[in-house]
């Protein structure tokens, strides 16, 4: 019996003995499987996709993004930009109040946007023309910088990665490398700290002193609207268990169902599975670049030269083809950035024997390749697996160590050598939207130690994201992203494996739910 029969035979068997829940309990409440473990709720921390979906059911952002990606003011009532273009001055609605109660100050926002400016790398471009913050009154606050950024509602609006979520100036004022500990926001729900248990289960409960914008909900833009008193997370990392969750009525939205289930979900009464953004998600390799061997880029490059897109996306989506695509370069497919130069990188043939002479270049001594690989998120433990089987044929000494994906969000954090706990590979995944262009594109930074886990050093990528970020025209900014996709071919911060569209499954009775990358919370209702 094949592995996906096993799946689906498994979800069946565990569907029968379940007793369903009594409607009027659920009518209040959804009940979301995540597609994964909240292991850290600060979404400035880190910048894992759980932390982040997680940050937009609890904070509010100053600006939202629309779903033609165009920044609108949020808590912003409006803001004034100087004539010189130096200084905006930001006025915050009428009526913003944390869950403490408290009011939303203007001082909140610039401790927040402190914070969040040494995590992020639209932030740090911030920070880097920055002559300074201050707040006029409780509901104004001013940027003043020393040469024009005109991407900033942009860079606060951006809803990937580390999102400037406006935090209580008392938290906010956390070391940006320290974890928060108090969760106060100011969104459409609050944390209940008390019922979340890490690896099991997180709740969130509606905030009745939320004040939603008048307009209609527009991606993160918008009136957010919270239709549920409570939704809460259960983590379920068996998908057979999740599936049968599903037919059961025991949960009512599975984020992530894994392709081998697919077909077994749509063939469940009651149960629609949606596609839920045409952007996708782009898969990567990164490696350590402080310690051997990936510290030298002809190891780099001898795994680029010998990765095949087909065979990772097929590993972790089987028969799911309409779903995947490979051939996917630095930017992502259909973004104003993507660009097809010197895209033969990773759609031209794959040779073992020029890989082995990279490696052989590079002098490989036999170091100890640490893949740290998690295993509750099976497509991102698939493409590891498929790496280790890459380099075992590169005759690289790999040592592959599995464990839960809030282990492996944990350790990618540690630069220290792998002898000393540290690591050499993993895999991950951005939301197409991080990798649309230079601003958010986490991969491509090249500021060492400031730069996304793995550190890459990177003089040339920073000086042409720099021409990104001051390009006068659409020319000149292609001119940057070209040069951006060629200089990452020769330098290899990361590998892309392709792009993913995954669907959601769903009972029928969800509804309201917008089309984004992301779960998104408000607006949603059951009936």
């Amino acid at each position: 019996m094949r592995r996906r029969e096993l799946l689906a035979a498994a979800a069946l068997a565990g569907a029968l003995p379940r007793p369903s829940i009594a409607q009027g309990a659920a009518a209040r409440t959804l009940r979301f499987i995540p597609e994964g473990n909240l292991a850290n709720p600060d979404p400035i921390w880190t910048t894992t996709t759980v932390a982040r979906n997680h940050g937009f059911l609890i904070y509010d952002t100053l600006f939202g993004m629309d779903a033609k990606l165009a920044p609108k003011p949020q808590m912003c009532e409006g803001y004034a930009l100087s004539d010189d273009k130096l200084t905006w001055t930001f006025r915050l609605r009428e009526g913003l109040r944390f869950h403490d109660g408290t009011p939303v100050r203007g001082a909140d926002c610039i401790a927040s946007i402190s914070r969040w400016s040494k995590r992020d790398g639209f932030g740090q471009r911030l920070a880097a023309q920055l002559e300074g913050l201050s707040a006029a009154d409780d509901r104004s606050f001013t940027v003043k910088l020393t040469r024009p950024f005109p991407l900033l509602a942009a860079a606060l609006a951006k809803p990937a990665a580390n999102v400037c979520f406006i935090m209580p100036e008392r938290v906010a004022q956390t070391d940006a490398f320290t974890q928060i500990t108090d969760f106060t926001g100011s969104g459409p729900f609050r944390f209940v700290r008390d019922e979340w248990t890490p690896g099991s289960r997180a709740v969130y409960a509606r905030f009745d002193g939320y004040a939603p914008r008048q307009e209609a909900p527009d991606f993160t833009a918008g009136g957010k609207a919270a239709h549920f008193d409570r939704v809460e997370w259960n983590i379920i990392p068996d998908s057979a268990t999740a599936a049968a969750a599903m037919q059961t009525g025991e949960a009512d939205w599975w984020q992530t169902p894994i392709a081998d289930l697919l077909p077994q979900l749509r063939r469940m009464r009651g149960v629609k599975v949606v596609p839920m953004t045409s952007v996708g998600s782009i898969y990567i390799i990164r490696f350590n670049h402080l310690h051997p061997p990936f510290n030298n880029p002809l190891m780099r490059q001898a795994v680029l030269r010998l990765a095949d897109q087909t065979a990772f996306m097929q590993a972790a989506y089987g028969d799911e083809t309409s779903a995947y695509r490979t051939g996917v370069g630095v930017f992502t497919p259909g973004s104003p950035a993507a660009t097809d130069l010197g895209l033969d990188a990773v759609t031209g043939p794959r040779s073992l024997d020029a890989a082995k002479r990279l490696v052989a270049e590079a002098g490989y001594k036999g170091e100890r390749i640490v893949i740290i690989a998690p295993t509750d998120y099976p497509w991102l433990e698939a493409f590891c697996q498929v790496t280790r089987d890459l380099l075992l044929k590169l005759g690289l000494n790999v040592d592959y160590q599995a464990s839960d994906w809030g282990t492996v969000v944990q350790r990618r954090a540690s630069k220290e050598p792998v002898d000393k706990g540290g690591w050499s590979i993993f895999c991950t995944g951005w939301e197409g939207l991080n990798t649309a262009d230079p601003g958010g594109h986490y991969p491509i930074l090249g500021n060492g130690g400031s730069a996304w886990f793995g550190w890459p050093t990177s003089p040339r990528i920073e000086q042409l994201r720099t021409d990104w970020f001051e390009a006068p025209d659409d020319a000149a900014r292609r001119r940057a992203t070209d040069a951006i996709q060629a200089a990452v071919w020769a330098e290899v911060p990361y590998v892309p494996l392709g792009q993913f569209f995954q669907p959601a499954a769903m009972r029928n009775t969800v509804t309201g739910v917008l089309d984004s990358p992301f779960p998104i919370f408000w607006n949603a209702r059951k009936g």
